[in-house]
């Protein structure tokens, strides 16, 4: 086994853990409803090998929550080889492993968001990942909470990371046709590697634990705030900027488009209901 397929299967296993218990988590708000489960994978054969798991919930508190991981191996096709760092000199082979999380809630006034990892080997390979908040009506008080939460596990991976990437993420989760940002941030990077990759590891580890520790706490904090139907219709129009970003500039969507994985796992993020 080689050096990359070692690091993903150890990193799928905190992955596929961490699924497990992300979905506990959320099915405590949820008393009468739980998670489906969703295996997928492709035929021998098939340039994409491997598979994943699709975890979705639609309950009273999360109308639309999924929790995704996916351990993949291949050939890319030569268009998408430019988009892929080090695809190209790898003739389009690759492995990869990843979850990706994103909730969309029933309450206005509780943040929809967003959490991705991923390990991605070429003839490179590298960590990346984020986590974003993106309220119809931001609070600081969530906000606060949320950002100090990552940047703690930043600053334990690398003095001055939190900065870093929290600016990274401000210009990565922007929609340049609207003018405006997706939310209120978080964090987002991409390509971390060194010679060893412990610390890269354990930091996109810290990262998910931060997410678990925090989040749950933000919903519970908003999920029984009253709202009236002016305040449902402006979480619609928000989610209609949410389906924006992820259809025309999301790495992770068109990642998914580029090696023809599960459509319903790579378009897990869109909402359950939108207006434009």
């Amino acid at each position: 086994m080689s050096a990359a397929a070692e690091l993903a299967g150890t990193t799928t296993a905190y992955f596929r853990d961490l699924q497990r218990r992300l979905c506990a988590a959320f099915e405590v708000f949820e008393p009468s409803c739980r998670f489906e489960a969703r295996a997928w994978s492709k035929p021998e054969g098939h340039r994409l090998q491997g598979g994943g798991e699709s975890r979705v919930m639609r309950g009273t508190v999360f109308e639309k929550v999924g929790v995704n991981v996916s351990h993949v191996w291949g050939v890319l096709e030569p268009r998408s080889r430019a988009q892929v760092a080090g695809a190209e000199e790898s003739d389009g082979r690759f492995l990869a492993c990843g979850i990706s999380l994103v909730a969309h809630l029933t309450n206005p006034y509780v943040p929809a968001v967003h959490l991705n990892l991923r390990y991605l080997a070429t003839s490179r390979a590298w960590f990346g990942g984020g986590s974003d908040l993106t309220p119809t009506f931001p609070f600081d008080e969530d906000t606060e909470e949320f950002h100090e939460a990552l940047r703690r596990a930043c600053e334990a991976f690398r003095p001055g990371a939190y900065a870093q990437f929290k600016a990274w993420c401000d210009r990565y989760f922007y929609l340049p046709h609207r003018g405006e940002p997706r939310g209120v941030g978080g964090i987002f990077f991409d390509e971390l590697m060194s010679e060893d990759p412990t610390a890269e590891l354990a930091f996109v580890k810290s990262v998910g634990e931060a997410f678990l520790e925090v989040y749950p706490r933000i919903v519970a904090r908003r999920r029984d705030t009253p709202y009236d139907e002016a305040a449902r219709e402006r979480l619609l129009w928000k989610r209609g900027r949410y389906v924006e970003f992820n259809l025309v500039y999301d790495r992770g969507t068109r990642f998914g488009f580029s090696t023809d994985a599960d459509p319903e796992a790579y378009l897990m993020s869109l909402p359950p209901l939108v207006r434009w």
